[in-house]
């Protein structure tokens, strides 16, 4: 049987090797399972919904899963094509995964111990401040699992399989979150970090054969060709201000020192100067550091092992999650500005920017490849899309249901979880008629985490990091946040994102507020949010001594920190933070 491997097409080959590839990584996942369930016989639903102590390598490849999602596949790419390298700043985040390594898992594992059991956050929360506080972490977390995840990630899947298969948009969108539902309720935790460790190493060398086909393909076969090629279409598009570089500024004046005056960079209202840094550290710390569907990752242990191991396993875990989290850029950012560079030669079609991945996959990966490379995807999307039905199953049952309904079975919780779930897709699929009309969708995405950010990094980083911010200070600073936020997602939709033209005295006198860049937004949203909590504090009863303790480390547990860290720990930090410096540098 003839098999022509330049094929632009899914053939007989790309299906068997993607039907054999199923059966076994459903062959794998099913093992780890069998294996892992004599050990969870008589444990309580905790088990299921966070799993265990697993090795650091095994946290670094699930964080990294964990992230790497249908955003990246459909939207970063999109935005490379759309928008070059600027995108970067929220992808160069990983010195900010060390962060919850050197800074925060000290701070979780000493609630822990205080507890007795593993936290979500909304238990630090409620612990530090009030447990309306924990409640508020809860709704806002689910609000943004509707927003950002299960909208986001049926939308993304939905495009992927649509270009890749020519599927219907909705067949694909509702048949991943069918097969997710599926192996959610019988993989649990354990099956969503197997698939994670399965999935990484297959997305890595086949986004890598996308980016390194794609150059030569633009190149003539020369990869280095194709790099030249595709940073001189990047300089020359956007009136010739580029997308070739990370930091654009409103006076005209390029990364050269050259003067374009009175030239204004058309990139500018996107990507506004140092505020995109700003913009994305702060997304970053709220994400990396604060988030459940992250944090769950590293805080997993065996009862009884001791604070050290527990810190020094999660800590080399972030850093090896570090050192993943640079990939993307090369792995889905830059091969979206090589299918701008091939569009441009008329190589390829790229009527839509968020279908960019999925295009070069099917134009530059042989036969066979596409199948392999199609099964780390589809990985991706179910590993991405179960880690937020296990999240949800965990805030619902542990935060709301577990207090209400006490003395009830642990199947009876495990069952309320995944109802809760099964509330949220719904109502993520509600949402995304409305996400579908706004941007593109990685700006989308960091354009509504920008929204929630800010509340979340102040009172986390206020919580730990000060003794004096009080208790209803940390409650009132979280739920306006939130509101003001959503105020201004509102205003979103109905603006068009600010670029409508809105008449009436009301539109015209708050254009600050529904008009203002929003990273620009996020930046001042911060600083309000800092001097509300601060005078709150100044008015409002200081922290019980209990509280005061849930952040104050006693001489053993100073020990345990120093005792979790080496030469290993500081090397690898410092190479991550090295690696993400030197990819500013060059893309200045």
């Amino acid at each position: 049987m003839n098999i022509d491997w330049t094929s632009t097409s899914f053939i007989w080959l790309d299906w068997a090797v993607l039907l054999l590839g199923i059966c076994g990584v459903v062959w794998a996942v099913y093992s780890a399972i069998v294996k892992d369930k004599k050990a969870q016989q008589g444990e309580d639903s905790s088990a299921y919904l966070f799993g265990k102590g697993e090795p650091w390598y095994v946290i670094g490849m699930a964080i990294f899963a964990a992230n790497i999602g249908s955003e990246h596949l459909v939207g970063l790419a999109g935005t490379g094509a759309k928008s070059g390298v600027g995108m970067a700043h929220w992808e160069m985040q990983g010195w900010m995964i060390l962060i919850l390594g050197w800074l925060f898992v000290p701070f979780y594992q000493l609630m822990i111990n205080k507890m007795g059991k593993i936290i979500t956050m909304p238990d630090f929360l409620k612990f530090r401040y009030t447990q309306r506080t924990g409640s508020w972490l809860s709704i806002i977390t689910l609000v943004a699992y509707i927003l950002t995840k299960v909208s986001v990630t049926a939308l993304t899947g939905g495009i992927f399989f649509k270009y890749l298969w020519g599927l219907n948009f909705w067949v694909g969108a509702i048949g991943l979150i069918l097969v997710t539902a599926v192996f959610t309720v019988f993989g649990g935790m354990k099956g969503v970090m197997t698939l994670s460790t399965i999935q990484t190493p297959i997305l890595i060398i086949g986004s890598f054969l996308v980016l390194f086909l794609g150059l030569a393909a633009l190149g003539d076969g020369s990869i280095v060709a194709g790099w030249t090629s595709m940073m001189e279409n990047a300089r020359a598009m956007h009136d010739g201000f580029g997308i070739n570089h990370m930091f654009h500024f409103n006076d005209g004046v390029d990364n050269f020192g050259v003067s374009h005056l009175p030239d204004v960079d058309p990139m500018y209202h996107e990507y506004p100067g140092y505020v995109v840094f700003l913009g994305a550290s702060i997304i970053g710390f709220w994400y990396w550091c604060t988030d459940q569907h992250i944090v769950q990752r590293v805080l997993g242990q065996v009862p009884g092992e001791d604070n050290a191991e527990v810190m020094k396993r999660a800590r080399r875990g972030t850093i090896a999650a570090g050192f993943f989290k640079i990939l993307p850029c090369f792995m889905f950012l830059i091969p979206g500005m090589i299918a701008a560079a091939m569009a441009e030669k008329g190589a390829i079609d790229l009527s839509e920017t968020d279908a960019a991945f999925a295009i070069m996959v099917q134009q530059v990966l042989p036969a066979g490849i596409k199948g392999i490379v199609t099964i780390g995807f589809i990985c991706a999307l179910v590993a991405s899309l179960a880690a937020f039905f296990n999240s949800c199953a965990t805030l619902f049952t542990e935060d709301f249901y577990k207090p209400m309904k006490k003395g009830m079975s642990e199947e009876h919780y495990v069952l309320i979880g995944r109802i809760a779930t099964v509330v949220v897709v719904l109502l993520g699929f509600a949402w995304l008629p409305v996400m579908m009309q706004m941007d593109t969708l990685y700006n989308y995405l960091q354009g509504i985490q920008s929204l929630l950010a800010p509340a979340m990094v102040v009172i986390f980083a206020c919580g730990i990091l000060s003794k004096k911010v009080t208790p209803k200070a940390g409650e009132w600073t979280l739920i306006i946040g939130f509101f003001i936020g959503m105020l201004r997602l509102v205003t979103n939709v109905i603006t068009d994102t600010g670029n409508a033209v809105m008449e009436g005295a009301f539109w015209e006198n708050t254009t600050w507020f529904w008009q203002t860049n929003w990273l620009v937004f996020e930046c001042w949203l911060l600083v309000f949010l800092l001097i509300f909590i601060s005078v709150v504090s100044f008015f409002t009863p200081a922290p019980t001594q209990q509280q005061v303790e849930a952040i104050t480390f006693t001489s053993d547990f100073k020990k345990s920190i120093k005792e979790s860290w080496g030469a290993f720990d500081i090397i690898g930090t410092l190479v991550v933070v090295g690696l993400c410096a030197a990819f500013y540098w060059y893309f200045w």
